[in-house]
């Protein structure tokens, strides 16, 4: 197989798995090679995602490697096989390549989890306060980048995976833009949490206790839980967490948020009185 320039987010993520499960052997790359019947080299572009991998040879290193989870080795298999050319590869080149692999993310995820604190999430936003948070960016964006942006955003919100978001007053007050648009927005989320697949609970201002404010984060569901992925906002993108104690930190918090929130039917309740408050 051809090596690759730029591997994926889902390409390294097979990679960084394959090395886990050597390093969980106690085998050096060059030993695990010989098994193969290849060289060191080859396979340290295989655990970086830069070259690619068959079923036969996932299969193979997942024997010598002694790991008899079938439903994981068969999710590595998928990851290893899968040649999906998703609507988000017409972008690439066009912007950073966060965003082609967060949408890559959204497409092949079982669940989302999303903790939202300052911003209503790009996955509910609607285009003009998507436009008004791409507009705040420093640098700033040229009006071709920015447009960009805003249909790509418009576009990874076609999901039908359940998703469940806890949302903080403060991200539902902050005018990104006018009062006319902090309305349509409101109203887009009461709209969009009566889908059957769609949860919206709020944390309000006077929740006592509260203590996890800075706990913004969107938790994707993968084929199994040991592939599951944590997506965090940072100053250059975004940063995808996947070692299995951080992903056990993160799902401790998102059910500790989610019991704190108002349920769906008191958040709806919430989010409409402040929508007449506009």
């Amino acid at each position: 197989m051809p090596r690759r320039r730029q591997p994926t987010a889902r390409q390294s993520r097979l990679g960084t798995e394959l090395l886990r499960l050597r390093e969980a052997a106690g085998l050096k790359g060059r030993e695990a090679a010989a098994l193969l019947g290849t060289d060191a080299a080859r396979l340290s572009q295989i655990e970086s995602g830069i070259a690619g991998i068959s079923e036969d040879t996932v299969r193979r290193l997942a024997s010598h490697y002694v790991c008899t989870d079938q439903e994981f080795i068969d999710a590595l298999v998928a990851m290893a096989t899968d040649r999906t050319r998703g609507w988000w590869e017409e972008y690439r080149g066009l912007l950073p390549t966060s965003f082609l692999d967060l949408a890559e993310l959204d497409h092949h995820a079982r669940f989302l989890h999303e903790v939202a604190i300052l911003y209503v999430p790009g996955l509910l936003q609607t285009e003009d306060y998507a436009r008004a948070v791409f507009s705040s960016r420093v640098p700033e964006l040229t009006r071709d980048e920015l447009e960009l942006r805003v249909r790509h955003r418009m576009r990874r919100q076609q999901i039908t995976v359940p998703y469940e978001l806890v949302i903080h007053e403060s991200a539902l007050r902050i005018r990104v833009s006018d009062r006319a648009a902090s309305r349509a927005q409101l109203s887009k989320l009461l709209e969009l949490s009566e889908a059957e697949h769609i949860t919206v609970r709020v944390i309000p201002f006077d929740l006592d206790g509260f203590a996890r404010a800075a706990s913004t984060m969107t938790y994707v569901g993968g084929p199994v839980p040991k592939l599951d992925t944590v997506v965090r906002d940072v100053p250059h993108g975004s940063a995808f967490i996947d070692s299995e104690a951080q992903l056990n930190i993160f799902r401790t918090r998102f059910r500790k948020v989610e019991a704190a929130s108002l349920d769906p039917g008191q958040s709806r309740d919430f989010i409409n009185r402040l929508a007449k408050e506009l």
